[in-house]
C-alpha cells in the first residue's frame, strides 16, 4: 500500500505522466489525468500493428502460417529485437507473439513491410485506421514505436485502441495474454509483469523510450466488470506498474457489471479497404492477398473515379501490378476526410450529419431506385461508394442476392455526398437490430467476396 501511495504522488508530480481508466462496458471515464495531452506511444504503437494484422487475418489476406520476409531494414532495427537475419522469414503467428512478449522491433518492422509494402506506407494505414476508430490525436510514423518526434498519441486514444482490440477481435485477443514465446533456441517472457500477478489482468501492452517514459495499457476483467487503464510516462517500470495497480484497485469496483448496455463502444470498419489496396505493394517474394471473388476488388475501385488519382504519388505500385490498388487507396484516403456539403439542388431527402449533408435514396431488393425516404438510423453496413446512383443500387441488389443469410432482410439505400465537386453515392444496408446483427451481415457479405464495414449512425 505504501508503494502504491508513493507511486500516485510521484505520478502527479511527473510532467510526462498521463493516465485514464475507462469502463469498457459503458464507455464511462472513471479516472483521467492529462488524458488528452500529447505523449509518445513507444511500443504501445505495436497495438495498432497487431490491430491491422488481426484485420488482415479476418479478411483472408494472410494466415497465421504466412511467412514474412525479413528485409535488411527490419533486421537492422535496434533492440528490443529477436535478432532476425536479413533474408530469413518468420510466420505471422511468430511475429504476433514476438510483438506481445519481447516487443521485438525487428519483427514489427518486418510485419509492417509485409502488410503495407513499406513501413512508411504501413504507418499511413495505421494513422488512417486510428482516425476510423476515433483516435483523433494519434499519428503513427512506424510500426514499432522507436523514437520519432512526429509519432504522438494520448492516453485516451490508447484506451480507445485497447477497447477496440478487445471488442473487434475477441477471437485473437488471447495473444495479449501470452506469457512466453519460444523462437529458435530462446524463450522470451512477457514484459507485462502484471499478467499473472494482478487478478483479472489479461493484457495488453508495455512500452518505453526515453522521451516517453514507461507506458502501459492494461485490460482487467473480474467479477463481471471490465476496464481498460492507461498509464504513460512512468519514471520506472516498477512505479508505472504500481500506479496501474492503484488505479485497478480503486476504479475496478466502480465499473458496471455485465448486462444491458455492455460493449458496442467502438464502431468497427470491417476489413480495411486501404489494407486490401496496399497489399498490391507486398514484397515480390511475399504472398499476394487472397481475394475470394473479383467483386472484392470492384468494391475497392468503386471509391475512385478514374480522373481522381492525385493522391497516388506517395503510394507507388511496382511495375506490372494492377492499377486497381492505387485507385482504391487514393479513394479511401479521400473517403476518410470530412465530406463537403451536397449542393442544395441534389435530389432526395436530406440527412444532417456531424460534418456533412447527405442525400438518401432507398430501394427494395427488387428495384434499382425508389422514392426518397428519411435516412436510416442505428447500425448500417456500407459496401461501396460509386459515382452513379443506379449502379450503387444495382450493386446492393446483387450483393444481397449473393450473400443472403443475415443480409437477406436488410434495407438497401444510398447516401449521396460531394467529394471535391464529384457527386458520389455510398451503397449501404440498414434495418439491423444492433451491432451484432450488423456485424453478422457484414461477415455474410465478406464470405461472399464483398468488402464491407459496419458503423452506427
Amino acid at each position: 500500500m505504501l508503494v502504491m501511495t508513493f507511486a500516485a504522488t510521484q505520478a502527479s508530480a511527473n510532467p510526462k505522466y498521463a493516465g485514464i481508466v475507462i469502463d469498457a462496458r459503458t464507455g464511462k471515464t472513471l479516472y483521467e489525468n492529462s488524458a488528452d495531452a500529447p505523449r509518445y506511444p513507444a511500443s504501445l504503437t505495436k497495438m495498432m500493428t497487431l490491430y491491422l494484422t488481426f484485420e488482415a487475418l479476418d479478411a483472408g489476406r494472410i494466415t497465421k502460417d504466412s511467412r514474412i520476409p525479413v528485409s535488411a531494414n527490419a533486421a537492422g532495427e535496434v533492440p528490443s529485437k529477436l535478432g532476425l537475419r536479413s533474408g530469413s522469414t518468420l510466420t505471422v503467428d511468430q511475429a504476433m507473439k514476438a510483438l506481445v512478449t519481447k516487443s521485438a522491433n525487428d519483427a514489427a518492422t518486418a510485419l509492417g513491410e509485409f502488410l503495407g509494402g513499406s513501413e512508411g506506407r504501413f504507418a499511413q494505414l495505421m494513422t488512417n485506421k486510428a482516425r476510423q476508430l476515433g483516435m483523433s490525436r494519434t499519428t503513427f510514423k512506424n510500426a514499432h514505436g522507436l523514437p520519432n518526434s512526429e509519432q504522438k498519441t494520448t492516453a485516451r486514444d490508447m484506451a480507445r485502441l485497447g477497447i477496440a482490440l478487445r471488442e473487434h477481435f475477441p477471437h485473437h485477443y488471447h495473444y495479449f495474454s501470452t506469457r512466453s514465446f519460444t523462437f529458435g533456441k530462446a524463450t522470451y517472457g512477457n514484459h507485462n509483469r502484471l499478467l499473472g500477478s494482478v487478478r483479472g489482468v489479461d493484457g495488453i501492452k508495455t512500452g518505453f523510450i526515453n522521451a516517453s517514459g514507461f507506458n502501459l495499457v492494461s485490460s482487467v476483467k473480474d467479477d463481471g466488470r471490465l476496464i481498460v487503464g492507461v498509464v504513460m510516462g512512468g519514471r520506472t517500470g516498477a512505479s508505472r506498474n504500481a500506479q496501474m495497480q492503484k488505479l485497478i484497485a480503486e476504479y475496478l469496483p466502480k465499473a458496471t457489471r455485465g448486462g444491458a448496455g455492455t460493449g458496442n463502444l467502438i464502431a468497427r470498419s470491417g476489413a480495411s479497404p486501404m489494407l486490401a489496396a496496399s497489399a498490391w505493394s507486398l514484397p515480390e517474394k511475399g504472398p499476394l492477398p487472397v481475394f475470394r471473388d473479383p467483386i472484392d476488388m470492384r468494391v475497392a475501385t468503386a471509391y475512385a473515379p478514374a480522373a481522381r488519382t492525385n493522391a497516388l504519388a506517395a503510394f507507388p505500385v511496382p511495375d506490372g501490378r494492377p492499377i486497381v490498388g492505387r485507385q482504391a487507396l487514393a479513394a479511401v484516403l479521400r473517403e476518410q476526410q470530412p465530406d463537403a456539403p451536397v449542393p442544395p439542388a441534389a435530389i432526395g431527402q436530406v440527412e444532417m450529419g456531424s460534418s456533412d449533408v447527405d442525400t438518401v435514396t432507398t430501394a427494395s431488393t427488387s428495384a434499382v431506385a425508389a422514392a426518397a425516404q428519411p435516412a436510416p438510423s442505428g447500425w448500417v453496413v456500407q459496401v461501396a461508394a460509386m459515382p452513379d446512383q443506379n449502379e450503387a443500387m444495382a450493386f446492393l441488389s446483387a450483393a444481397q442476392t449473393k450473400a443472403g443469410g443475415a443480409i437477406a432482410d436488410a434495407r438497401p439505400y444510398t447516401v449521396a455526398y460531394s467529394d471535391g465537386g464529384q457527386q458520389l453515392y455510398r451503397a449501404r444496408f440498414a434495418g439491423f437490430d444492433g451491432k451484432d446483427d450488423a456485424w453478422a451481415a457484414c461477415d455474410s457479405l465478406k464470405r461472399s467476396g464483398y468488402g464491407c464495414w459496419a458503423t452506427q449512425q
